[in-house]
């Protein structure tokens, strides 16, 4: 019996943040399921051998199938086997930026679905399977700053990590109730400099007025890169306190 493994799903890794997280806790021996669209060589690369990750190429917007491959997977394993089980909920899209009016239903509907119902759905699967489990089980889910405060032409992307940061204060409330219930979080990771920074800084400045932001934050070297802020969050899940504050910021003491 090997009860010294540790088992994180990661949605979102392979590129940008949750590239390096998944990097992260393969160097420290994690065994990992990560879910994403395309599979990442380099993630695979951080591998010491073929049993310690999964890659699942697995379209979020596809909400019910992403759900019901989790349970499949968790429901399979032997609790016993397992020191910790965390679900890091980061995937997320921003559709075109650009004021409401100008966004097609289709871009919004996928942008939702993998902003917020998929971690919804997924964390549902996750506390359904390991609901006996005694080990430590904890959920992040990857909010914004945009999720606190609004921003124009940014309503989908805000209203998506609005609706995380109560998703999970909502069932926050429904694990403290549970003799073993989860710990939950939902976490501002800072300023990256990832893909979506490139995305805001490249949009027409006629539909972002507050693109210059973004712009300066890039030129004035604000960013945060995702390698530091992928440590920053890992250290946030070890903290004792997780889950004490279930909307809360990576920079919080």
């Amino acid at each position: 019996m090997n009860t010294t493994q540790h088992l994180t799903i990661l949605t979102g890794g392979s590129r940008g943040m949750g590239l390096a997280i998944g990097q992260q806790l393969l160097q420290e021996g994690h065994v990992l399921v990560s879910i994403a669209r395309k599979t990442s060589e380099a993630l695979a690369q951080a591998a010491t051998g073929t049993e310690q990750l999964q890659q699942w190429e697995q379209d979020l917007s596809d909400t019910a199938e992403a759900a019901r491959r989790l349970n499949t997977l968790l429901s399979s394993l032997n609790p016993d086997d397992w020191a910790s089980i965390t679900l890091i909920n980061n995937a997320g899209v921003i559709p075109r930026i650009a004021p409401i009016g100008q966004v097609s239903a289709l871009d919004l509907q996928n942008a939702m679905r993998v902003g917020l119902e998929a971690p919804m759905a997924l964390t549902g699967a996750f506390l359904a399977a390991t609901e006996s489990w005694n080990c430590p089980r904890k959920v992040l889910n990857i909010s914004s700053g945009l999720g606190r405060r609004p921003m124009a032409s940014q309503a989908a992307y805000c209203s998506a990590k609005a609706g995380m940061d109560l998703f999970t204060r909502c069932v926050a409330l429904e694990e403290a109730q549970r003799a073993n219930g989860a710990r939950l979080c939902s976490l501002a990771p800072g300023v990256i400099d990832t893909d979506m920074q490139v995305q805001l800084r490249s949009a027409d400045p006629t539909d972002f007025p507050d693109i210059a932001n973004f712009q300066s934050m890039k030129s004035d070297s604000k960013l945060t890169s995702p390698a530091d802020a992928a440590a920053r969050v890992i250290a946030y899940i070890k903290r004792e306190d997780f889950g004490t504050n279930p909307v809360a910021d990576v920079r919080d003491a």
